[in-house]
């Protein structure tokens, strides 16, 4: 048995793509993504995308970056995927080690990792001194059954797409900015840059325009269901928000409803969404929708220095 760790290349996009799904049908992550995230990422970001070859067949991948924009320095991120098959044969461990390790040259004393909520993923994790966070749950919506009704419009609201920013999606970053500033989570992040949002955000190769429903108040944005997907069968909630002054009227709901009709309408059977353990609010939408769980995931914490 040869494993090898190496870095990423075009040629993988396939393989990579495969081992990040492989036992997990809630995630979507198509070929042209993974070129794409190794080809846009910040140089701040230091962002890696290394792969476990066992007898020269790819079997896993880790995902690592720095943190560059969080309010407080030193934190990073590493995600592994190792095929469900091909588990328990050193390729998770050799790769948790050369992420770490790429991790620690650049700086990053805190490393997050999401870990799959099972046993031996949980166990693996607190094997190598990372410590359980926050949790996440996945869920599934089957679009070929019922879907609850669009909710009536308010008085002044009106739907549109973010297709229809096409040419000056400025006003879409501004509501994205301000409902990230409110999502739960572990990182303290500054406002992302609008030229860093078109090229990570807007930029996207799997950002459905046509299924992304915005809520539309006063003339401008007030919410947004933002969706990624294959172009063909499976949909992703990517983020759901509205901004602040907003909130409290149904907006969210109304957009990701229009969005999930349309998507339906479009021929998709498959829909999923995460949402941190915390969120009551998209939680309840989520359940009134007809999603049911479906996943679960932990973050979890490593202090190199420790």
């Amino acid at each position: 048995m040869t494993l090898t760790i190496r870095d990423f290349g075009p040629a993988d996009a396939e393989a990579a793509s495969a081992v990040y799904s492989a036992g997990r049908p809630h995630l979507l992550m198509t070929p042209e993504v993974v070129r794409w995230l190794t080809a846009r990422a910040a140089p701040a970001q230091h962002y890696r995308l290394l792969v476990a070859e066992l007898d020269g067949r790819v079997v896993g991948t880790a995902r690592c970056t720095v943190h560059a924009d969080a309010g407080t320095k030193g934190q990073g991120g590493a995600n592994l995927s190792v095929l469900p098959e091909c588990r328990g044969r050193g390729a998770g461990s050799a790769l948790l080690a050369a992420a770490e390790e790429h991790l620690a040259a650049h700086g990053v004393s805190r490393v997050h990792s999401w870990v799959d909520d099972e046993p031996s993923a949980r166990d693996f994790a607190a094997n190598r001194g990372y410590q359980a966070g926050r949790s996440a749950h996945f869920a599934h919506l089957d679009l070929s059954a019922e879907l609850p009704s669009v909710p009536e419009l308010p008085v002044g609201v009106g739907l549109r797409t973010a297709a229809d920013y096409e040419d000056d999606p400025y006003p879409i970053y501004l509501v994205d900015i301000a409902g990230t500033r409110d999502e739960p989570g572990d990182l303290d992040a500054g406002d992302q840059d609008y030229q860093d949002w078109l090229t990570e955000v807007w930029g996207r190769p799997d950002l459905d325009r046509e299924l992304t429903a915005v809520a539309v108040l006063d003339g401008r944005p007030a919410a947004f269901s933002a969706v990624h997907s294959d172009g063909a069968h499976r949909y992703w909630s990517a983020f759901t928000t509205t901004s602040a002054e907003y909130r409290g009227r149904g907006l969210a709901k109304l957009a990701k409803t229009h969005s999930l009709h349309r998507a339906r309408a479009a021929g998709f059977t498959d829909a999923y969404t995460n949402n941190d353990a915390t969120n009551a609010p998209m939680l309840a939408i989520n359940s009134w929708l007809g999603y049911e769980r479906c996943a679960s995931e932990w973050k979890y914490i490593r202090e190199l220095s420790a």
